[in-house]
């Protein structure tokens, strides 16, 4: 049986949520890829740093405290975690592409624009997730020429934990 063969972004997005599995975190699992020219150059999953806690070990029901701005106080986010490991084995992220579970937040957004990437895929938005009226990171990224999409798919790719 000859099947269809899967583009590139379609591999990538699909690593990506896959990768969202590995998060300990229990209010939300997100998945990064961020590849060039047809070469995976770094991956993410959010979740605490290393060597802290895992939220679904020391907080299974809960997860872990809320910050003060409402965010969950130990996570770093998929995005982050895949340019920190970049940035770590100096590998140089301009032009990239950013493949996301989740769009990105503002300070992320703020991130991903520093390091250079050029184009972002999302498979869910932040600010539907977050209740929020606008996606701040989408437009910030939009307004700074950023190449920003949701993913073209009608699967539900968003990974969150059973309640």
């Amino acid at each position: 049986m000859v099947g269809e063969t899967p583009s590139f972004d379609d591999i990538y997005m699909e690593l990506a949520t896959n990768l969202a599995k590995r998060s300990h975190c229990v209010k939300m699992k997100v998945g990064a890829v961020i590849a060039k020219e047809t070469r995976i150059v770094s991956l993410g999953y959010n979740g605490p740093p290393a060597g802290t806690h895992n939220c679904d070990q020391e907080w299974p029901e809960e997860g872990c405290p809320l910050s003060s701005k409402g965010s969950c106080s130990l996570a770093v986010h998929a995005e982050e975690n895949a340019i920190l490991y970049a940035a770590k084995n100096k590998v140089g992220l301009e032009g990239s592409t950013l493949y996301t579970t989740l769009s990105p937040c503002l300070p992320c957004a703020r991130m991903i624009y520093t390091t250079g990437i050029k184009k972002i895929y999302y498979l869910n938005s932040y600010a539907e997730y977050k209740g929020l009226d606008s996606d701040e990171g989408v437009a910030f990224l939009e307004k700074f020429g950023v190449d920003i999409a949701r993913f073209p798919t009608t699967v539900d790719f968003h990974s969150k934990r059973p309640a």
